[in-house]
């Protein structure tokens, strides 16, 4: 990322410029003059490169043994079809809580496979809010509960674990290592890398082994978390490239000071904007403030069509990848781990400076 330019894509996302330049020298040479997009994942340098980059990220987020760490292909769309193939038996009920559009299409994936049960639905608040959980209608001995920490698209979060006498999985692509998360609330956590964690191409499962015990091993092996464990992320042919690149961003975020500071950083960071906006008669922000994402801040001008204009000037200005989701509209300003408070900065000034052009 240039000096002057700031990505706040919703992912894949922007990468530390001191990241960038470890990429170069692995494309370079990774091992014995090789590049790292040409040595095999079974070789024994990247190998050692994988076991290191487990033990990273396990010291990161604090994973004790109890867990498997995995590696695998895809995103994070895709463990909406495992899970519930894993997970489910023939007479049980699996529990979704719906807050945004990836805790839809997750219901909508597994009602293919299961027998889903909505907790409870967002969509008639048009996922601004999260229904009280008194009134949640849980399955008693579901399968499994599932939920997403932070809807990328609507800007929601659910910022404490929730408690639930079933298993609990959770999507937290977009949340993961942007604070301290305590381990033991979650039965098996996922996350696409290509928010805070990396690049496309690898998605990391957090599972607890009793989990993967129980799994329906009437799976074809590609498909069967418990082989993906035993054979530690190498049944097939890793994304070597991308499993590369996360190892690098788990170093980078124990040398800014771990999760603990990157919790203080992003917290700095979203509510210096949010507090802008809601100062702002420009400027709104939809989502209760119990569940505004630290992660992805939705903002809408008062005035719709100027959106195009707004986008074209921000762009002038270094600014890029603000315009909200297609199904959303408005803005939307993804700022992850790596965004640094400068260009939150930067963005604040422009949005002064454009609203008191157009007030």
């Amino acid at each position: 990322m240039s000096k002057n330019i700031f990505n706040f894509s919703a992912g894949p996302a922007l990468i530390p410029n001191s990241v960038i330049e470890k990429i170069h020298h692995g494309l370079d040479d990774f091992d014995r003059g090789m590049s790292v997009i040409e040595v095999s994942h079974r070789s024994q340098a990247f190998k050692e490169y994988a076991h290191s980059s487990e033990s990273s990220l396990r010291q990161l987020l604090n994973i004790n043994d109890e867990y498997s760490v995995l590696f695998l292909q895809g995103g994070a769309t895709h463990q909406f079809a495992l899970i519930p193939m894993n997970f489910s038996r023939n007479d049980g009920v699996l529990d979704y809580l719906v807050t945004g559009a990836w805790s839809r299409k997750a219901s909508a994936y597994a009602s293919k496979i299961g027998n889903v049960n909505i907790v409870a639905d967002s969509t008639s608040n048009n996922f601004t809010n999260v229904t009280d959980s008194n009134l949640w209608k849980l399955t008693d001995g579901a399968d499994y509960f599932f939920y997403c920490a932070n809807e990328t698209v609507h800007g929601l979060e659910i910022h404490e674990p929730i408690e639930s006498d079933s298993p609990v999985i959770c999507d937290m692509s977009s949340t993961i290592a942007s604070r301290p998360i305590d381990i033991n609330k979650y039965d098996l956590i996922f996350a696409g890398a290509q928010k805070n964690l990396g690049i496309a191409g690898v998605t990391i499962v957090i599972a607890k082994k009793t989990l993967l015990s129980e799994v329906n091993h009437e799976l074809l092996p590609m498909l069967d978390y418990s082989v993906h464990a035993d054979e530690a992320s190498m049944l097939n042919t890793s994304p070597v490239f991308a499993w590369y690149v996360s190892g690098l961003i788990f170093d980078w975020i124990r040398e800014q000071g771990g999760v603990e500071r990157m919790s203080q950083l992003n917290q700095e960071k979203s509510s210096l904007l949010y507090n802008y906006i809601d100062q702002s008669n420009f400027y709104s922000n939809p989502i209760a403030h119990r569940y505004r994402s630290w992660m992805n801040i939705p903002f809408m001008l008062n005035r719709e069509d100027l959106d195009d204009e707004f986008l074209r000037s921000a762009e002038d200005e270094g600014l890029l990848n603000l315009k909200g989701h297609r199904t959303v509209g408005g803005m939307r300003a993804s700022v992850y781990n790596a965004m640094p408070i400068e260009g939150i900065k930067k963005l604040i000034a422009f949005m002064d400076e454009f609203s008191k052009l157009h007030e």
